[in-house]
């Protein structure tokens, strides 16, 4: 017997398991977030730390990857969007795994004492530039509230000592990033440059840092193949959560 196709709702964004209302947040369900969701390494995961939630994306693909033991938490400055992540929350299989924050991360990292196996992040990518359409688009595009260094430090404090950090960001940003974290004591062990085909040149990179010493693994993957398709790699790594996968 065929399954009934979800129904496609405009004001966000319908995956094979859940939806995410993203239209009372300053940033969409895009392909960076879904990349990272669908990359960071949840094997040994059982606290996982989500920071910058937004519409509560990679909490729930976190929540949809990992065991019904592991419990997920998600923090967001913006009210807007905290109240939007919770009622995504409360719509999916996985409400009573995942508890949302409306908080500064930076107070809330003080006066919290668990710590994290893994932490992930789409943080805010550019200094300080032309301005946006709304304040809050401002805080999530821009490194003003959270700036790297700080996003680092934190993420320092709440890591377990076998844990993993995960972000996304533009190329062109990396290898400050990058050497901001190794001066702080992280180690670079997870590495996956993104381009939009094989041709071009990788315009987002996935990074994993880990207070641990190891082996680097990096690699590179292309979103569309010649004929403009998604590529056999990318398929891979997101078909559990696309619908037209």
């Amino acid at each position: 017997m065929l399954q009934p196709k979800p129904q496609l709702r405009r004001d966000g964004f319908t995956f094979k398991e859940f939806f995410v209302a993203h239209d009372r947040c300053a940033m969409k369900v895009g392909t960076d977030g879904v990349m990272l969701g669908a990359w960071s390494p949840v094997s040994k995961a059982r606290h996982v730390l989500d920071i910058g939630t937004g519409s509560g994306l990679l909490a729930l693909m976190l929540a949809q990857r990992t065991s019904q033991d592991v419990a997920i938490t998600a923090v967001e400055l913006d009210q807007q969007a905290a109240e939007q992540a919770r009622t995504n929350v409360q719509a999916s299989p996985w409400n009573q795994r995942i508890t949302v924050h409306q908080a500064d991360i930076r107070q809330w990292s003080t006066e919290n004492t668990a710590r994290y196996d893994l932490i992930v992040s789409n943080p805010p990518y550019f200094d300080e530039g032309v301005q946006c359409a709304t304040p809050e688009r401002d805080k999530a595009r821009y490194t003003t509230t959270l700036d790297h260094q700080a996003l680092l430090e934190i993420a320092a404090a709440l890591i377990t000592e076998e844990g993993f950090f995960c972000v996304v960001l533009p190329i062109e940003g990396c290898e400050v990033f990058t050497a901001k974290a190794l001066k702080l004591g992280w180690h670079l062990r997870l590495r996956t440059d993104v381009s939009e085909t094989e041709s071009r040149l990788p315009h987002r990179v996935l990074l994993a840092f880990s207070p641990r010493d190891g082996e680097l693994f990096a690699d590179r993957l292309a979103i569309r193949g010649p004929d403009q398709r998604y590529s056999e790699s990318y398929t891979a790594l997101t078909q559990a959560f696309y619908l037209f996968m």
